[in-house]
C-alpha cells in the first residue's frame, strides 16, 4: 500500500505519515525498485496506534510521555512491551477518573449540605497516599497559598476531611491543565479568600461551583474517552501480538 492508502485509512495528511516514521512512531518503511515507501498491514496498525495516543490532549501528570513511550515501543516493533505500558495507562487513566468523580461527588455532598462519612484525622504522609500525591506536592501548594493546614503540639501537620475536600478540588484543577498560580488567582478572586477558607464557603460562592463543575465536567468526559481510545490500543497490540507469533 502506498503513503496516501494509509494516511487516509489514518485520516491524517502523507506528511504526518512520514513523520511518524522519522519520529519513529511507525517501524522503517521498505521501499520498491521505484523508490516509493511500502507499507504494510503493522503499519496500518501502528499509524492508529499514534493516533489514539495522541488524540486526547491530556498532558498533566506526564500522561503525554506515557502515551509517547507505548507509541515509541509500538514503532519497533516491540509489541508485547508496549501492551504491558498500555495497562499500565490504562489503568492510571481509571485512577483519574475515579478521583474526578469523587471530587464531583464530594461537591454535591457539600451543596446539598450532606456530611460526609466522618474520617479521623490523617498525617501528611497519609493524606498525599490517598490522594495518589507526593508528600512534596502538597508541601508545595502549601507553600504557594493553595490551602493552609493546622498543626498540633508537635508541629505535625493533622488533616481533616474538609482538608481532603479542598485538596480533591485542587487535585483535579491541576489535573485540568491549571497552574499553580491559576488556581490561586481563582481562590483569590473570591470575596474573603483566605488560604485556611472552608470548603463549604468556597461553594457558596455561585461562580466558583459552576465554573469547577464545568471544569470537572469536561475533564471527566476527556478521561473516558482517553479510556476508550487506550482500550482499542490495547486491542490492536493485542491482534499485533497475535499476528507476530502466527
Amino acid at each position: 500500500m502506498n503513503t496516501k492508502t494509509i494516511a487516509d485509512y489514518a485520516n491524517v495528511h502523507v506528511n504526518t505519515v512520514r513523520l511518524y516514521e522519522q519520529w519513529g512512531y511507525i517501524s522503517p518503511v521498505p521501499r520498491a525498485a521505484n523508490g516509493y515507501r511500502q507499507y504494510t498491514a503493522v503499519h496500518q496498525q501502528q499509524m492508529m496506534i499514534a493516533r489514539l495516543a495522541f488524540r486526547q490532549e491530556l498532558i498533566q501528570n506526564n500522561l503525554r510521555k506515557r502515551a509517547t513511550k507505548i507509541v515509541q515501543l509500538s514503532g519497533r516493533e516491540q509489541f508485547q512491551e508496549a501492551l504491558n505500558e498500555a495497562t499500565s495507562y490504562f489503568n492510571h487513566l481509571k485512577a483519574e477518573h475515579q478521583f474526578v468523580l469523587e471530587a464531583i461527588h464530594e461537591v454535591e455532598q457539600l451543596l446539598c449540605e450532606t456530611p460526609s462519612a466522618p474520617v479521623p484525622l490523617q498525617t501528611h504522609k497519609q493524606m498525599a497516599q490517598r490522594l495518589q500525591l507526593t508528600e512534596e506536592t502538597l508541601r508545595n501548594w502549601e507553600r504557594n497559598g493553595l490551602y493552609k493546614i493546622e498543626r498540633n503540639r508537635q508541629n505535625r501537620r493533622q488533616y481533616y476531611e474538609r482538608d481532603y475536600q479542598k485538596l480533591l478540588m485542587i487535585r483535579t484543577l491541576r489535573s485540568a491543565h491549571f497552574s499553580i498560580a491559576a488556581i490561586l488567582h481563582l481562590f483569590e478572586q473570591l470575596d474573603n479568600f483566605t488560604p485556611g477558607v472552608d470548603i463549604k464557603n468556597l461553594l457558596n460562592k455561585p461562580k466558583f461551583t459552576q465554573y469547577f463543575l464545568h471544569v470537572t465536567d469536561q475533564l471527566e468526559l476527556n478521561l473516558r474517552k482517553a479510556m476508550t481510545d487506550v482500550a482499542e490500543i490495547k486491542q490492536r497490540l493485542s491482534s499485533l501480538i497475535v499476528s507476530a507469533h502466527a
